[in-house]
């Protein structure tokens, strides 16, 4: 029961960039502290989370999963990397259900010749949008702008 918890939790967490819904490695996961908890019906991992995917590593000082709401919170200095990808947050919250994730506390949204920093981050896997708010800076090759919003389709990989 614990790995399809672990699991799944991994699957929520990989939304965040995923362009594609197969998984074919074995996922690793380590943390310091992993349990249940019964009165709040959330499964909690603490310290120096760990989860590799495949190609995705993402790692978080803590992370709580409801499996019934399809809900992540993470926290504690969210990282991600998956391919040319590689993002940081100081939290996200992943609505599983809706397919949606927001991050919180200085996102950075890094690719080869784009990096995006921003206050706030949405993320829609329908639509393959980031929206970033709040303090907006985008480096594109050799220019560098500010903006109060930008928004990023990681399909096309296109600002727009």
């Amino acid at each position: 029961m614990n790995h399809k918890i672990l699991l799944s939790l991994i699957l929520l967490l990989c939304l965040l960039v995923s362009t594609t819904t197969a998984f074919a490695a074995k996922p690793i996961i380590n943390a310091d502290n992993t349990y249940y908890d019964v009165n709040t019906g959330l499964y909690m991992l603490q310290g120096n989370v760990y989860i590799e995917v495949a190609n995705r590593i993402i790692t978080a000082g803590q992370a709580k999963v409801s499996l019934s709401s399809l809900e992540v919170w993470g926290s504690g200095g969210i990282t991600l990397t998956q391919d040319n990808i590689y993002l940081t947050a100081g939290s996200v919250y992943v609505y599983g259900s809706q397919k949606k994730a927001m991050l919180e506390g200085g996102v950075t949204f890094k690719q080869p010749n784009l990096t995006i920093t921003s206050d706030t981050a949405n993320f829609n896997w329908r639509t393959k949008l980031g929206i970033f708010n709040g303090h907006v800076q985008i480096t594109q090759d050799n220019n560098t702008w500010s903006a109060d919003s930008a928004t990023y389709n990681i399909e096309t990989n296109t600002l727009q």
